[in-house]
């Protein structure tokens, strides 16, 4: 197979192919991008491999896109980026190497190598196809070089280890996740033997840093159906090793005749019912949906803690999503994850997914409503995706009378809103004014104080604004035996 139709339009590998000729070197595009170019996928990273330097060949191809170049003489690397044709371009350079490994660690002991020993360390079949970038020299521009039949497996959707998938798994226990992050983000099967490698050396996976392997698995929580990629995971019996927290839903247990959902797998229903749902105008963020998805799958962590059994009433689990939020901080630190605002929206949302659904009565209070406006703030969208999603059953009339009644309690929230502008709700009423009207210091008795005025304003019994509540804060400071020093006047205002 040749694809020199489709080199010869990007300017970039016209560039590469000219200096390697030029410098009398062997030159190829290999892995991931090759991999795409056969799914019709789009991609911007080129990994080139050379018989000879890596080095030589990038600061050559630099200088001739006028372009800088990274260089790692430690590992025998360099790195470009260029925009052409309105794409962002990033280019890695290495010389053809073959590794070899300790059993203690998955650092590699590089030596030069052919370009057949550089594909045998390959991970899977479909990347480890080449493509050749010369000119000159045969095997000729565009010409695809794939000893394990990579293409074919790519047509079979099939991820399969060029090698003794033992060999592969041990060398690198990453390859393990990689394995089914590159079946969930495809589609694609695992070969039952490289499954069953998986399988056997799963334990492997504990000598990985915790980094690595969490971008392993936020790249399957961002697959077009991830609970596929989580099901392999757990089957692997890597799940259990690296996300023990999730593992603990699985199961149902019954007690006279009264069961519960498997929790585990509602989780990965919501999973893929958000990472699917239709989008609006105001939806997440695209910067937002791996945290939204992160929400999702913690949305019920704490429902193995909180299980209890109730004669009347059956199965309940109170409090999860109050114990779920406190246990996100420190599944977050554990995963490596960010504890900034990412951490904090995810542990948000845990917190409030069963309130917008506890709304769905026809006698709801603008209160409660304006309570979940102000709490939700400007990650309302997020909450109401979540609670969406969390919406499931085998029972398609069911799940569909739910959400008819969910897109009431969502219209009542954006009427409100259109009223009230709570989203950024802030109460005119602050603890420095409470302080400089009734000469107190920073006290229990302001922030009393300041509560009440904030409830009066969620119940509706005053408005937002000083004309309304600052009478208001008055007379309850008298009540509490309070006397005003200083008054706001028209001037104060």
């Amino acid at each position: 197979m040749n694809f020199s139709d489709t080199l010869d339009k990007n300017l970039v590998f016209d560039v590469i192919a000219r200096q390697a000729d030029a410098l009398g070197v062997q030159a190829y595009v290999i892995g991931g991008f090759v991999r795409d170019l056969v799914l019709k996928r789009p991609s911007s990273d080129i990994d080139v491999v050379c018989l000879g330097s890596g080095i030589a060949l990038a600061e050559a191809v630099g200088k001739a896109l006028h372009t800088n170049v990274a260089v790692f003489a430690n590992f025998g690397t360099a790195m470009l980026r260029t925009s052409q044709d309105g794409v962002d371009w990033e280019v890695e350079f290495v010389g053809a190497r073959k590794e070899s490994y300790r059993s203690d660690s998955r650092k590699p002991i590089v030596e030069d190598g052919t370009l057949e020993d550089d594909q045998n360390r390959r991970d899977f079949t479909i990347n480890a196809m080449g493509i050749s970038l010369n000119h000159t020299g045969n095997p000729g521009f565009g010409e695809l070089i794939d000893p394990f039949d990579g293409l074919r497996d790519i047509k079979r959707k099939l991820i399969r280890t060029p090698l003794n998938p033992d060999i592969t798994f041990s060398d690198d226990p990453l390859r393990m996740m990689r394995a089914i992050r590159f079946a969930s983000q495809l589609g694609f099967d695992i070969e039952p033997d490289t499954f069953d490698a998986i399988v056997r050396m799963n334990e492997r996976i504990l000598i990985v840093s915790r980094e690595r392997i969490t971008d392993e698995l936020n790249k399957i929580v961002l697959s077009p159906t991830p609970s596929y990629g989580f099901k392999l995971l757990y089957h692997a019996g890597l799940l259990e090793r690296i996300f023990p927290e999730l593992v603990a839903l699985k199961g149902v247990e019954t007690i006279e005749g009264k069961g519960h959902k498997d929790n585990f797998y509602h989780t990965l229903q919501v999973l893929d019912n958000v990472a699917n749902r239709k989008r609006s105008a105001n939806d997440t963020n695209p910067e937002q949906e791996l945290w939204l998805r992160w929400a999702a799958l913690l949305h019920d962590i704490a429902k193995p803690a909180t299980k209890r059994f109730d004669a009347k009433v059956g199965w309940t689990f109170h409090g999860h999503e109050d114990l779920g939020a406190r246990w996100v901080p420190g599944i977050f630190r554990t995963m490596k994850l960010p504890l900034n605002e990412h951490m904090r929206y995810v542990q948000k949302l845990v917190r409030l997914h069963l309130r917008p659904i506890a709304l769905v009565k026809e006698q709801i209070t603008d209160s409660a409503l304006r309570r979940l406006l102000v709490e939700a703030g400007d990650d309302l969208e997020g909450l109401m995706s979540l609670c969406r999603a969390d919406i499931t059953s085998k029972n398609y009339e069911k799940v569909q009378k739910h959400l008819r009644n969910f897109a009431r309690v969502e219209q009542k929230l954006h009427d409100l809103e259109e009223r009230d502008k709570l989203r950024n709700f802030q109460p005119v009423i602050t603890g420095e004014l409470i302080m400089e009207t009734f000469g107190l210091p920073p006290s229990k008795e302001v922030g009393n104080l300041k509560s009440i005025v904030r409830e009066a304003i969620l119940d509706g019994i005053v408005a937002n604004t000083l004309d309304a509540a600052y009478p208001y804060l008055i007379a309850e400071g008298r009540k509490q035996g309070l006397t005003p020093v200083k008054e706001l006047t028209s001037s104060n205002e």
